[in-house]
């Protein structure tokens, strides 16, 4: 197993690196603070409902990259830095997925209050299983474009995680498309549950059908906050 140093060290690591809010930042250099605006989240979905496509789709990739460069940071981290099993790696990409998820969803820098982390999740997932992160994108891209609601989508694909991983690892696939241990089952539960825990508003509003849909007409930014994703 990887060592408890290299485990804190690469959590730290990818905490900090996962805590930019690239949202926050971006809405900044168009003279807004984005945590007024919208729904007030960092997250992608407000910055393009708020400033408009180009800055949402900006935010977005930001975000995915983010997720990908703590997994393969910390990857590397434990092949040079602490000397590691093989094995060992990707319990230190698990780490440091948890860490960037975290750090995203509850940044020190903003008193905890951060963006709901689908993004980010599909950056460490994307860095740790290639061909998982395809299929549940897809997912997510199915169930958007049937409702034309983002949370739904990415309640949908939080869900479908943990089956697409388990369905993987039972699959008698190629190394290079398969999965290799459980510790990647566990952190789709975990990961997928914190993406569910963090659209808590918005289950209860889709239950109630007061959900916005994606595509509205997005409220000038003087106007209050609207409930959106």
């Amino acid at each position: 197993m990887i060592t408890l140093l290299a485990g804190i060290f690469v959590f730290v690591i990818a905490y900090f690196l996962g805590s930019i809010p690239f949202g926050l930042i971006i809405a900044r250099t168009q003279g807004i603070d984005i945590r007024e605006h919208g729904s007030r989240n960092i997250g992608a979905t407000n910055v393009w409902r708020v400033l408009g496509k180009k800055w949402g789709l900006i935010t977005f990739i930001l975000d995915v990259l983010k997720g990908v460069v703590a997994v393969l940071l910390a990857k590397w981290i434990a092949a040079h830095v602490f000397p590691v099993a093989n094995q060992d790696l990707t319990f230190a990409g698990i780490t440091a997925a948890l860490g960037c998820i975290i750090g995203h969803t509850f940044p020190v820098w903003l008193g905890f209050k951060g963006g709901k982390g689908v993004a980010t999740s599909l950056g460490v997932i994307l860095g740790m299983m290639p061909l998982a992160s395809l299929i549940v994108l897809a997912i997510w891209g199915l169930v958007f474009k049937t409702t034309r609601y983002v949370s739904l989508a990415s309640i949908a694909g939080a869900v479908a995680l943990p089956v697409v991983v388990m369905a993987l690892l039972l699959l008698p696939l190629p190394n290079a498309l398969g999965l290799h241990g459980w510790g990647n089952f566990y952190f789709a539960c975990a990961a997928a549950l914190l993406v569910i825990r963090r659209h808590r508003e918005n289950i209860t509003r889709l239950v109630e059908g007061t959900e916005n849909r994606f595509g509205t007409p997005k409220p000038p930014i003087s106007d209050p906050m609207e409930p959106q994703e």
